[in-house]
């Protein structure tokens, strides 16, 4: 009895599952509900230039096999300008390109092949994750309101030996 119970949910489930993506497709999907993605961590992707770090230009190079395999975007973890203490989510300048990864003229060029095979690009972008070196946070800290709303601030904890430590748990760098 317990399995015909089980198997009952089991068809019910399938069903009402059935049935969610049926009402779901009545309607025109958007490209990236139905297009493959293909994620790209940029450093360890492919490496043009010999430095043992990937960069834009290697992206590029592949962007025909990527199509090949049947993807239609691609998604970049972060390129902007960073000091790297978060291997890039730690963004500096959200209008620069990191030097390892390449230029500006290199990430036209990733666009423009991408645009002539089709393939969208999505960049990954984390403000959440900005740097202590961001002009925005060191307006911030200098008291300029403009920027100030853009962080949250939270006073330091004192610890056992009366320093001032961050209002986290991340180990010091």
């Amino acid at each position: 009895m317990k399995g015909i119970i089980l198997s009952l949910v089991s068809i019910f489930a399938i069903f009402t599952a059935g049935s969610i993506i049926k009402q779901e497709t009545d309607r025109e999907l958007e490209w990236w509900e139905t297009t493959i993605v293909y994620q790209i961590y940029p450093r360890s992707y492919v490496d043009s230039d010999g430095d043992g770090i990937g960069d834009i230009k290697g992206i590029t190079s592949k962007l025909e096999y990527i199509k090949e395999l049947g993807a239609g975007a691609i998604w970049l973890s972060p390129i902007f300008q960073s000091p790297m203490y978060d291997f890039g989510y730690d963004i500096a300048d959200f209008y620069a390109i990191h030097d390892e990864y390449g230029t500006m003229d290199d990430f036209d060029e990733l666009l423009d092949k991408a645009k002539e095979l089709d393939i969208k690009v999505v960049l990954d972008l984390v403000p959440n994750h900005t740097s202590n070196e961001s002009v925005w946070f060191q307006e911030a800290l200098n008291g300029n309101e403009k920027y100030y709303n853009y962080f949250v601030w939270e006073d330091g904890v004192v610890d056992e030996n009366g320093n001032i430590q961050p209002p986290n748990n991340w180990v010091g760098v």
